[in-house]
């Protein structure tokens, strides 16, 4: 260790450069020649969905009380994290599966975002959702869940995910919906792997999913305190339980846990203490989707050759402004840049 303020530097070069060449004096997230660094993010999306919304119609006088306003948007985990990169300025690629009726059509849809797709044959068929948008909460009126993996795809999906990671700063690792989708241990395999690869590697999971990925010790594994009690691991959502569920993921092998709390502050633990990020309380227009702005933020920030600290900061910054927007994964670079600098990252007990 260094001795820097956030005193964990060792675990991620500055310059972002796992390969070990030696760091070049500069700001970091910029460049040599200080321009804002664009780093090259790969996500692995196992369940794309598409969501169809029907929302009240805006602006067309006359209408009935039956007629509605429709939208389509690519949607799952994976695509929410890829978008919210993307509008963080990087250049993002997402490897997952497409295929049956719906498959082509969330492919197309995705290939106007500014990302790259890099999809594996499907035969079973991408799932989708059905919201309801015209009550005061969202309703699921259906869900078509995707069909499980066979091996052959899983095997494709590995390879492609391998392959394109390694060409990239960070691998984002999400979780399939519903988890049988893709087993537990295929998460675990690809962060392991990665991992001996020297790549940068942050992981949000749940379930089996990330108790598998957090024994192959990603950089970053990121979880809501629901899911830390969903899966056993504190028997209660009190800070102090999810401390020291925290610090058992962390003697595991993961580098540093963030851990997500609604309204309250986000925890960061690593092996060197406990701190927790604070900002501006914002209330909700639509709370879905936080975690996953989060994780692309961490994950841009450190792909820009942040340390931990300052990448979560940037990762609070764009779930806290997510909320404020119907848009799931969405937002503005420019407000999101200067509201992590209402972002506070403090030692706690």
């Amino acid at each position: 260790m260094d001795g820097t303020p956030t005193g964990i530097s060792g675990l991620f070069p500055r310059d972002g450069d796992p390969g070990g060449r030696l760091p070049v004096a500069r700001t970091p997230g910029t460049t040599p020649d200080g321009a804002p660094r664009r780093p090259r993010i790969c996500v692995l999306a196992p369940t794309p969905l598409l969501v169809v919304e029907i929302a009240d119609h805006q602006g067309v006088p006359g209408r009935s009380a039956q007629q509605a306003d429709v939208h389509m948007h690519p949607g799952g985990q994976g695509l929410w994290v890829a978008r919210m990169a993307v509008s963080l300025g990087a250049e993002v690629t997402v490897c997952g599966p497409f295929g049956g009726e719906i498959g082509p059509l969330v492919a197309q849809m995705l290939s106007t975002d500014k990302l790259t797709i890099h999809g594996v044959t499907y035969s079973g068929g991408n799932g989708a959702y059905v919201h309801d948008l015209r009550g005061e909460d969202r309703e699921t009126v259906a869900h078509m869940p995707p069909f499980a993996l066979n091996r052959h795809e899983l095997d494709d999906l590995y390879g492609t995910v391998l392959v394109d990671a390694l060409e990239a700063d960070v691998l984002v690792v999400t979780g399939a919906e519903p988890a049988d989708v893709v087993p537990a241990t295929f998460f675990g395999r690809i962060v392991r792997d990665l991992r001996q690869a020297g790549r940068t590697v942050v992981a949000d999971l749940s379930g089996e999913a990330a108790l598998s990925a957090a024994k192959a010790g990603p950089h970053v594994l990121k979880l809501s305190h629901e899911e830390i009690c969903a899966a056993g691991l504190a028997p209660d959502a009190a800070p102090a339980s999810l401390i020291a569920a925290g610090r058992r993921l962390v003697e595991m092998g993961v580098g540093a846990m963030v851990i997500s709390r609604a309204q309250d502050p986000s925890l960061l633990i690593t092996a060197d203490g406990v701190r927790q990020a604070e900002g501006p309380v914002i209330t909700p227009l639509e709370h879905r989707g936080a975690g996953d702005s989060m994780t692309a933020g961490i994950a841009v920030g450190l792909g820009r050759g942040l340390d931990i600290a300052d990448a979560v900061r940037l990762g609070a910054a764009a779930g806290a402004l997510n909320v404020t927007r119907r848009g799931l994964g969405t937002g503005r670079r420019d407000q999101i840049e200067r509201f992590a600098q209402r972002i506070t990252v403090r030692e706690t007990g």
